[in-house]
């Protein structure tokens, strides 16, 4: 499971990709038992915007599925994504076992001994809790409603900051 601000937007980074086998938004990391769109946005259930990913490991890896999310959200944003303000918008991996914390350790180990950035990762490294998938409406949004989709998008500022942190390698993917 990944949080990298809307999920609308970490969705489109994972599906499509060789080996994933499914890409739900969802909430995960608060408090609340089946919260909504309503009080997830609010900000008073503790949970994130999320992701979460299946994959054949036959045909990808967790620390490709790592890189992904890495190249597609601002990791040194600690109040938000973007234009997405709030905790309900960090960037965060929430691993299920001890090899996936491991991995996911590492891959931010070595992105802070990179020297890319002069400034501290902020994304968090914590533990799975429940995941509660989205409402439907927002469920493969991007094929759903792509002219409001892509306005959101560019009007959030997200590509353009990917490009400022990440250059050539801003939004990668398998595509």
């Amino acid at each position: 499971m990944f949080a990298g601000g809307c999920f609308w937007c970490e969705e489109t980074a994972f599906e499509g990709q060789p080996g994933v086998i499914s890409v739900t938004s969802g909430y995960t990391g608060g408090t609340v038992q089946s919260p909504t769109y309503e009080q997830v946005s609010s900000g008073g259930t503790g949970h994130a915007e999320s992701v979460r990913v299946v994959y054949d490991p036959a045909k990808t890896s967790y620390p490709l599925l790592l890189d992904i999310f890495w190249h597609n959200v601002d990791p040194l944003d600690a109040g938000g994504q973007f234009c997405d303000r709030g905790n309900q918008y960090r960037s965060a991996i929430f691993y299920e076992n001890d090899t996936q914390k491991q991995q996911a350790l590492a891959s931010k180990e070595a992105l802070e001994k990179s020297g890319r950035f002069d400034k501290p990762i902020a994304t968090q490294i914590v533990a799975a809790s429940t995941f509660y998938p989205a409402e439907e409406y927002h469920q493969d949004y991007y094929k759903k409603n792509p002219i409001h989709y892509q306005a959101y998008r560019l009007g959030c500022g997200r590509d353009h900051r990917l490009q400022q942190l990440w250059g050539d390698e801003a939004g990668k993917s398998a595509h």
